[in-house]
């Protein structure tokens, strides 16, 4: 039996629940000061002061972590990213900060279309072999569970690759992979006009990506000129149909009703929502729909940032995430996401660290085993290099993250 405790942390956050954290329960991250953990293979079986632990527990039986000093906390969750993709639209980026508009850039043969072109092409061994890197970096950050998104595909074969990739991955690094299934990501032009046609195309995709158990949730790009309510709505009906659960690209750039589609579906969460309304927001509350906001690809497109506060105060649970992917937001960089969030979006480091954690692992319905330290969890746990939370939005953009604990082993 692998036995473990991290003892004598400064700040020991506990995050402690099985559901999503709301509005002001969003800054109950249950700080015990001068805490130990206690870790049986791989499961947390007992959290409290150190004083507390010392005297319930043989120290000489356990691998021991002094955590002096440091602060503890659960593994951060990225709950949105498209980390399996091909090539690189470097390039695009320096157009668009010369003020190249998106249009300007898809008639040159730019955007997702030059993303689908360089993914087609990309074998399933180098899909693995970068996948592996990144989740290497993000693993550096703190990551110990991370969402990923098929979507630059856009064809059967291209699509089930990239998931079959995730799968490889899954089971062969330490950081756990959450699969969704995006086939409808975008409308090539040869689609232009047969929308329907194509949602019809990718049911049939998502038929034989079920059949194959290659994915968890089903996703959609909601928006105008892209996906309508009506085919995000008979796409993610049919998946709820297969047993995958739901998750929507919502409200990012134009008020469609996204928000609203979310919840009347029952997804697990809707993301983005940058544009969504109060009543939309009102209604996700209302049917736990985890409001997931990615403050990194505002910043990268220099847009505005999606209305945290309202959306917090409405009663919604919050999950902040990277949405890492080649095009809108090439970063996997977590402490840029707390930077902005706390800086721009005038979020507290308390709720901060709920979204990145307990209500991350909400936003990908793993709330019942990640995401908190409390016993019979999985411990999946960080240890920071600092003595105190308050460090991680202090010391902005730069990594923290000291050790990372992943299933109770020392990864990092």
């Amino acid at each position: 039996m692998k036995k473990l405790i991290i003892k004598n942390a400064s700040e020991l956050v506990t995050c402690r629940g099985k559901a999503p954290k709301k509005g002001s329960d969003m800054s109950n991250i249950g700080i015990i000061y001068n805490g130990s953990v206690v870790i049986e293979d791989g499961i947390i079986v007992d959290v409290d002061e150190a004083v507390n632990i010392s005297s319930r527990y043989d120290e000489s039986e356990y691998e021991v972590i002094d955590a002096s000093e440091k602060a503890v906390l659960p593994g951060f969750i990225d709950s949105h990213t498209h980390l399996i993709f091909g090539g690189y639209r470097a390039d695009e980026f320096s157009w668009r900060l010369r003020g190249d508009t998106y249009m300007s850039i898809m008639e040159r043969g730019g955007g997702i279309t030059s993303s689908v072109r360089a993914t087609r092409s990309t074998v399933l061994e180098e899909f693995v072999e970068t996948g592996r890197k990144r989740l290497d970096k993000m693993m550096a950050f703190g990551v110990t569970t991370v969402e990923g998104k098929s979507g630059y595909g856009l064809d059967e074969e291209t699509e089930i690759r990239q998931l079959e990739a995730m799968r490889i991955l899954n089971e062969s690094h330490p950081v756990d992979i959450a699969a969704t299934f995006l086939g409808p990501h975008s409308v090539l032009p040869e689609w232009k006009g047969k929308e329907d046609e194509f949602i019809d195309y990718m049911i049939e995709v998502m038929k034989k990506v079920r059949e194959r158990n290659l994915a968890e949730f089903a996703d959609i790009f909601c928006e105008k000129n892209v996906f309508s309510i009506e085919q995000s709505r008979r796409f993610l009906k049919s998946a709820k149909e297969m047993g995958l659960k739901l998750k929507i690209h919502a409200d990012e750039i134009v008020r469609l009703g996204g928000a609203e589609l979310a919840a009347e579906l029952g997804a697990v969460s809707a993301d983005h929502l940058l544009q969504a309304s109060d009543e939309g927001i009102r209604m996700m509350a209302e049917k736990d729909v985890v409001a997931t906001l990615l403050p990194a690809t505002a910043f990268c497109l220099k847009e505005d940032y999606a209305r945290v506060r309202d959306i917090i105060d409405s009663g919604c649970a919050v999950a902040l995430a990277t949405d890492f992917n080649p095009g809108s937001c090439f970063t996997n960089s977590i402490p840029l996401v707390i930077a902005l969030a706390a800086i721009q979006m005038r979020m507290s480091v308390e709720e901060i660290i709920t979204a990145l954690t307990i209500n991350a692992a909400s936003a990908l319905s793993r709330q019942d085993s990640i995401g908190s330290i409390e016993a019979g969890k999985k411990a999946d746990i960080i240890i920071l290099e600092f003595p105190s939370i308050h460090f991680l939005p202090y010391h902005a953009g730069v990594n923290i993250v000291e050790t990372v604990i992943k299933n109770g082993v020392v990864v990092k």
